[in-house]
């Protein structure tokens, strides 16, 4: 489709044509300078596009074809659980006992809301095994930070100012690193074996008693699951810190195993991915977090209790690390990861793992011929091809990730993990029908073929897009973030 079939609204601009109504004000305009610093009064009037409602209707349907979603296609973007969203979620979401509340209502008058999140609270405590769970960190990374502040907060308490280093694996989500840099750690790297998984050795060199914490991420960012867990645990919990999981990959181990077992201490989840909440547009998302009794003090406050039926915010938590979030989290999300799993029910959930487990490794085993395998062994819910092989063709992993829109396809999450050379994470979820995987397998073939054969077709791509390959240095350097007025 050609870029001038989707001309942009302020060109269509017409002196005097109006595409929305507002009400008339309810005060004087007089006294509008009393109740207004005249700071925030606009002395000019904007220079806003005029156009009529038909044409704001046909800018925006046009601008949504341009988008690529879950719900327009597929959507293998490794690490992200890009599933499908029920729509069921939705329509409770909107239910006005849950859409038509208000922050600041008495706890009294909404009693169903409060109730809805201390089951969900309850739920997502059995299915990390940990003690206790709050709903308020918007999303990971930030219930990576809070999870992170609470640990701190332990090491301070006892007297233990000198753990000041979190222990990250070279394959971890790079949001770990930095989540430990702002909470005020040092991020210390440890190794991968030859085996993508954990070095021991090289976790035991790291390890002293300098360490706060090792942040862990199981399946790892390579789809594999950490076999030596346990030993792991016993490793950091001797030398006196403590084990956090990053929960992105819950959707690999749901009903099978529990980060409570495994030995970790704190857990944050990613409802957004795991539990089907949309993602997209920066959020929302909702990361709560779950740690053991031991640091079930230090949790955001207030935290939500229950005491003869009757749901309450416990605002005296003299240990807590303070709230960390406007409210209570994201109600919206809570409500949507609320009714799909209460929707899937255990035996549900146990299925889930079990579909997504077994779509990335017959995706896995149909490309490894094709593309190099950094690693052989069965992999998780995801798992990560290299391709160096057609990079000795001169086709970049980039140029795959970009001749894959020419066949309606999103593409994996590319050069990640950093420690796999030309490496795509490729994440099917459970939702994608076999149909649906076998037609990636093959346009994944197609460009592998066309990379031996006709290496530019794949050097150019994409070739059907609205807006064809952009100077990507160009636009990192020198964006344009805003409308420039044509002054013509």
């Amino acid at each position: 489709m050609a870029e001038q079939d989707f001309p942009l609204i302020f060109e269509h601009s017409q002196s005097g044509r109006t595409g929305y109504s507002l009400p008339e004000m309810d005060i004087p305009t007089t006294d509008v300078d009393t109740i207004l610093d005249e700071r925030y009064i606009r002395q000019n009037e904007p220079d806003l596009p005029e156009v009529s409602e038909l044409q704001i209707m046909r800018h925006y349907t046009a601008l949504s074809k341009r988008n690529h979603g879950v719900d327009s296609g597929f959507y293998p973007l490794g690490s992200c659980t890009m599933k499908y969203n029920p729509k069921m979620n939705e329509d409770v979401a909107r239910l006005p006992g849950f859409s038509h509340i208000h922050p600041y209502q008495a706890p009294e008058t909404i009693q169903g809301a409060l109730g809805l999140m201390y089951d969900l609270q309850t739920i997502l405590e059995e299915i990390t095994g940990m003690d206790t769970v709050t709903l308020q960190p918007a999303a990971g990374a930030h219930g990576e930070w809070t999870g992170l502040m609470m640990i701190r907060a332990f090491h301070e308490a006892n007297g233990d100012y000198n753990r000041t280093k979190v222990i990250v694996p070279d394959s971890a989500h790079g949001t770990n690193p930095a989540s430990a840099t702002v909470a005020g750690f040092q991020a210390v790297t440890v190794k991968s074996n030859e085996r993508g998984l954990v070095d021991l050795e090289d976790l035991k060199r790291v390890v002293d008693k300098d360490t706060a914490a090792l942040m862990l991420t199981n399946p790892n960012t390579l789809g594999l699951f950490e076999e030596h867990i346990l030993e792991m645990a016993a490793i950091i919990h001797e030398a006196g810190g403590k084990l956090y999981y990053d929960g992105a990959n819950l959707n690999a181990i749901l009903g099978y195993a529990r980060p409570g077992d495994m030995g970790f201490d704190v857990v944050h989840l990613n409802l957004h991915k795991t539990f089907t909440g949309p993602h997209g547009g920066g959020g929302p998302g909702s990361g709560p977090v779950g740690v053991v009794k031991e640091l079930s003090p230090y949790l955001p406050k207030p935290l939500l209790k229950k005491e003869n039926e009757t749901f309450y915010f416990e605002e005296t938590r003299p240990q807590s690390i303070g709230r960390v979030k406007p409210y209570y989290g994201n109600f919206g999300i809570n409500v949507r990861a609320y009714t799909y799993i209460r929707t899937m029910g255990a035996e549900g959930l146990k299925r889930v793992s079990e579909y997504a487990v077994i779509n990335a490794n017959y995706m896995m085993r149909r490309l490894q011929d094709e593309y190099a395998l950094p690693f052989t062994q069965h992999c998780k819910h995801e798992f990560v091809l290299s391709g160096k092989y057609q990079k000795k063709m001169g086709v970049r992993t980039l140029d795959i990730a970009k001749r894959l829109l020419d066949f309606g396809y999103h593409p994996p999450t590319i050069y990640f993990p950093m420690n796999v050379e030309e490496a795509m994470m490729v994440e099917p979820t459970e939702t994608e029908a076999k149909e649906t995987l076998d037609a990636f397998v093959d346009a994944m073939i197609q460009i592998s073929n066309e990379a031996k054969e006709e290496p530019e077709t794949v050097q150019e791509a994409p070739h059907t897009t609205v807006v064809s390959r952009m100077d990507e240095t160009t636009a990192a350097r020198k964006p344009v973030l805003r409308y420039m007025k044509n002054e013509e």
